[in-house]
């Protein structure tokens, strides 16, 4: 659906509110204007923003921005809109405006968890760990049973290199959430970087079975070549996560995605394997990736 359409069904809808009326004959030369109240310019500004989030699930986030604008500024004092407008940027990849729409929700609603961590992520994207970390702490003060906050506060700490701080985080996260199978990858990552193989192997086994995902399908097929493993098994594991996931050949992908010097060095002994040449080379030839600016 295109956005001026939309726009303009909004923009009849508002003109419909405010449609200029005529005065009694008497007086039919002085036309009469319907100014909205502050409720009908609100109930407006909700029914756009509703539009606007629904425009976000369908992954159309440019329009989504446009009409979350239009939200706000018939109602600014509304922090959901400026929540959904924020998104919306985010998505946009308009960092700096989701910023300020996330520091005016906060503003407007400065107890809501929700909008802390959104911060919180925000400045982890903009590779800001240490940001982030008292951003992420303040919204578990005020939601501390929140799975994915605890998640974002281990992925800070990976950041800053403080692996059993974040080793605690990602383990918290699947106290909470057992079936949290991206944190329990990120506890097999850095299980890996601090020396304990056998753990990370055992954690990135654990993983499979929730999720047949191709990053911790590599990780474990890698771990397990560098302890000496040559049969098929690693092999086959990671023919078919450069398949499913062909950016996990380049080593700035997997340094994105948190890798650490060991994993990625036993990843890449693995991908040198002759038996790997083919696949590695339609990875190559398939990936995607591009440095987020």
């Amino acid at each position: 659906m295109l956005i001026k359409r939309i726009q303009q069904r909004f923009l009849v809808a508002l003109l419909s509110v405010s449609a200029l009326s005529v005065a009694p004959a008497a007086d039919a030369v002085t036309p009469y204007v319907y100014v909205p109240s502050s409720e009908e310019l609100k109930g407006s500004a909700i029914g756009i923003g509703r539009t606007a989030a629904q425009l976000l699930q369908m992954g159309q986030p440019k329009e989504a921005a446009q009409l979350g604008a239009l939200a706000v500024r018939l109602d600014p004092r509304d922090e959901r809109l400026w929540s959904v407008l924020a998104e919306a940027q985010l998505r946009s990849d308009d960092l700096e405006q989701a910023s300020y729409s996330l520091a005016r929700a906060k503003e407007l609603n400065p107890e809501k968890a929700s909008l802390w961590f959104a911060q919180a992520a925000l400045v982890l994207r903009d590779k800001r760990p240490e940001e982030a970390i008292p951003l992420i702490q303040r919204g578990l003060e005020l939601n501390p049973d929140n799975p994915s906050a605890y998640f974002d506060l281990g992925n800070a700490r990976i950041m800053l290199k403080d692996l059993p701080g974040a080793l605690n985080s990602f383990e918290q996260a699947t106290n909470l959430k057992p079936d949290f199978w991206e944190a329990l990858n990120n506890q097999a990552l850095v299980l890996y970087e601090m020396g304990n193989a056998d753990e990370a192997i055992r954690r990135w086994r654990a993983v499979l079975k929730l999720e047949n995902n191709p990053e911790p399908m590599l990780a474990l097929a890698a771990a397990l070549h560098h302890q000496g493993d040559n049969s098929e098994i690693p092999l086959k594991m990671a023919r078919e996560a450069l398949d499913q996931e062909p950016n996990y050949v380049l080593t700035p992908h997997q340094i994105e995605q948190l890798w650490g010097a060991k994993i990625r060095r036993a990843a890449a002994l693995l991908l040198e394997v002759p038996e790997m040449a083919s696949s590695v080379e339609r990875a190559q030839a398939n990936a995607t990736w591009k440095k987020r600016q």
